[in-house]
C-alpha cells in the first residue's frame, strides 16, 4: 500500500469535505442514471420457457409469484460442473437479507443456472442460501438470453454477450434480466446487464472500497483471492482451485469482468 500524506486535523477535515462534494455529486448522478434506465424501451417476449422447481415445471410466467416485477440472476453453473462459480456464489452471498425487502416492493427474485436441479440443490444446501433457484436444464432460455454457449459458438470463437460480439471465453457468463408482467400476462425484458453489471450487489466491494487498502485486488485478475465462503484457510493466499485446476475466480474470466 502506498505511503499517504499524514496531516493535521483541520487539514484532514478540509479533504473530507472536499471529497464529500465529489461523493454527493456521484450520488445526484447515480440517481440521474437509474431514472434513465427505467425509462428504457422494452421488449416482449413471446416465447414460452420452461424451468425445473420444487413444484414442478414452472413458466417464466410462474416465476414472478404472483407479482409484476421479477429479476434473474443468469448464475454460472453448467450442466457438467460439479459445482457453481464462485464469482457468483460471491454475489449470491449477498442476496438472502433482501428478499424480504423486495418481496414487499412487488419483487421476485429468481436465480436462474442449466445445471440440474439435484446439483442445484445440493450446491444450495452447501452454501446455506434461500433464494429461489431453478433450472433451465433443456430450455433455450440461456442461450437465448446470451449467457450460455454452444459447441459450434466455442467452435467458431465468437460470442454475442454485453451487448456486443466478443471472442468465446466459457460455455457459461453471469448476467441479470429484470422482467415485467402486466395485468393482461404479458411479459417484457426490460433491462439486463451482465459482466461487471451485476457489481453493485456486491456489498463486500462497496466496504472494501471504504478500506484503506481497497479491493486489493491484481487488476489483471480480478477475484483472483475469492474463495467460495465455505473454502478460505487461515493464512492461506491466493485463489482457490477449482476443479478445473484454475484459480477461484477463472471461471469469471477477463469477459466477465469487463
Amino acid at each position: 500500500m502506498e505511503e499517504h500524506t499524514i496531516v493535521s486535523h483541520e487539514a484532514w477535515l478540509a479533504a473530507q469535505r472536499a471529497h464529500l462534494a465529489e461523493e454527493k455529486a456521484f450520488t445526484r448522478a447515480r440517481d440521474s442514471l437509474a431514472k434513465k434506465r427505467r425509462a428504457l424501451p422494452w421488449t416482449k417476449i413471446d416465447k414460452t420457457y420452461t424451468f425445473d422447481t420444487h413444484e414442478g415445471s414452472k413458466t417464466l410466467a410462474d416465476l414472478f409469484a404472483g407479482r409484476s416485477q421479477l429479476i434473474v440472476y443468469h448464475f454460472m453453473f453448467g450442466p457438467q460442473w460439479e459445482q457453481g462459480c464462485p464469482g457468483c456464489s460471491f454475489l449470491s452471498d449477498h442476496i438472502d437479507g433482501a428478499l424480504v425487502h423486495l418481496a414487499h416492493r412487488d419483487v421476485t427474485y429468481v436465480a436462474v443456472s442449466r445445471a440440474p436441479l439435484e446439483k442445484i440443490d445440493a450446491y444450495r444446501k452447501r452454501m446455506g442460501w434461500r433464494f429461489p433457484w431453478v433450472s433451465s436444464f433443456g430450455s433455450d432460455f440461456n442461450f437465448d438470453f446470451n449467457v450460455s454457449f454452444t459447441r459450434e459458438q466455442e467452435a467458431a470463437g465468437k460470442v454475442e454477450y454485453n451487448f456486443e460480439t466478443q471472442d468465446y471465453a466459457c460455455d457459461e457468463l453471469p448476467g441479470m434480466s429484470v422482467f415485467y408482467r402486466n395485468d393482461k400476462g404479458e411479459i417484457f425484458r426490460t433491462f439486463a446487464s451482465f459482466a461487471r453489471g451485476g457489481e453493485p450487489l456486491i456489498g463486500t466491494y462497496t466496504l472494501l472500497d471504504y478500506l484503506p487498502k481497497g479491493r486489493d485486488e491484481d487488476e489483471n485478475k480480478m477475484m483472483g483471492w475469492l474463495r467460495r465462503h465455505d473454502s478460505y484457510e487461515d493464512g492461506a493466499t491466493g485463489a482457490t482451485l477449482t476443479e478445473n485446476g484454475q484459480g477461484a475466480g477463472a471461471c469469471c474470466d477477463e469477459a466477465a469482468q469487463k
